[in-house]
């Protein structure tokens, strides 16, 4: 689901800036660190974007922040279950004869 909504916020950027070089090839989004580095990357071109007017700017921002927040709330609970799957399996081992 956020890799599609990033998707069609990269299509509609690339859209309105077209004759803009790009950098950097697309990248892999693989983990929840790529996904806030790419969001940061995004509301730094919204901001520097000349074309869009501050209430434009304003909306797309709190689009990808919203989207970022989900993405960190998402990191956390990743975090949060890999801990819960060590200790389970640590006393798994230990009640092992």
């Amino acid at each position: 689901m956020i890799k599609q909504r990033l998707r069609r916020i990269e299509a509609f950027l690339n859209h309105c800036e077209p004759c803009a070089p790009t950098s950097r090839p697309p990248r892999r989004l693989q983990t929840v660190q790529d996904v806030i580095d790419l969001l940061e990357e995004q509301v730094q071109a919204v901001r520097a974007a000349p074309w869009a007017s501050p209430l434009d700017k304003a909306r797309a921002i709190a689009y990808l922040a919203g989207v970022a927040r989900k993405a960190l709330e998402a990191g956390v609970l990743a975090a949060r279950i890999e801990i819960l799957e060590t200790v389970l399996k640590q006393r798994k081992e230990q009640t092992r004869p």
